[in-house]
């Protein structure tokens, strides 16, 4: 059985800094390419970051670019988002998700295997 467990969340004043972890049980993790996604109330489900099933491709939203960095520890099956200068604006619920072997994509509906999601809260 496939689990993607989100942890990391919660709130942090804007400025500040947060690292989401996502541990993966039930597959071969170093073969899953993995992402993030966030979800803030009333809007779309968005990509953030993605990383490659063997680590050597990453990809950011734009807005995330120089702020967030997306890394991966095939020892631990888990996947990070390190998150810094933290806005408002990035508050959501963030989502890890995981595809077999496929390549980093910014759509969501490629990724086959999702977790429950963790809040982050940015105060201002």
């Amino acid at each position: 059985q496939v689990q993607l467990v989100e942890s990391g969340g919660g709130l942090v004043q804007a400025g500040g800094s947060v690292r989401l972890s996502c541990a993966a049980s039930g597959v071969t993790f170093s073969t899953y390419t993995m992402g993030w996604f966030r979800q803030a109330p009333g809007k779309e489900r968005e990509f953030v970051a993605g990383i490659s099933w063997n680590g050597v491709t990453t990809d950011y939203a734009d807005s995330m670019k120089g702020r967030f960095i997306i890394s991966r520890d095939s020892a631990k099956n888990t996947v990070y988002l390190q998150m810094s200068s933290l806005k408002p604006e990035d508050t959501a619920a963030y989502y890890c998700a995981g595809r077999q072997y496929g390549s980093v994509s910014r759509s969501s509906s490629v990724y086959g295997y999702w977790g429950q999601g963790t809040q982050v809260t940015v105060s201002s």
